[in-house]
């Protein structure tokens, strides 16, 4: 089972989302994995508002209730640092949920980042390391 894992919006969104092309793949995925899954505000937030049409997304705030999820990420904290990642990916351009999960990624170094989006490819921690990814095959 894989520790330290570090989760993005689109992941949970196709584990509640039955008919996401991802859906199959996200749950064996999280099966795989020790709680809690980590991220921050920003991913839920937008998770929530992918998912507001579907009664199900009420599960993302009974995961954070249960410790399933975790959040162990401040913003207030990481300004500086965010903003140097923003500033350095604006060509791609970095979400701020993004932006949040690479410095996750920096301060816990053992982390993989569960993620459908291939942007995190092209991130990298600090500086110059690869994020270590868990990243369907088919993307």
């Amino acid at each position: 089972m894989k520790q330290q894992v570090i989760v993005d919006t689109g992941v949970l969104v196709a584990v509640i989302n039955k008919n996401d092309s991802y859906h199959q793949w996200a749950v064996r995925q999280i099966a795989d994995i020790q709680p809690p899954l980590l991220t921050c505000e920003a991913v839920i937030s937008e998770a929530c508002f992918l998912l507001r049409r579907y009664p199900q997304a009420t599960l993302l705030l009974q995961w954070l209730e249960k410790g399933f999820l975790s959040l162990p990420f401040c913003l207030q904290e990481e300004i500086q640092p965010l903003n140097s990642l923003l500033k350095k990916y604006s060509d791609v351009p970095m979400s701020l949920a993004d932006g949040c999960l690479v410095r996750l990624a920096e301060n816990y170094p053992q982390s993989f980042v569960l993620t459908l989006d291939s942007d995190f490819k092209t991130y990298r921690k600090n500086a110059n390391q690869p994020i270590s990814l868990i990243f369907p095959d088919t993307k």
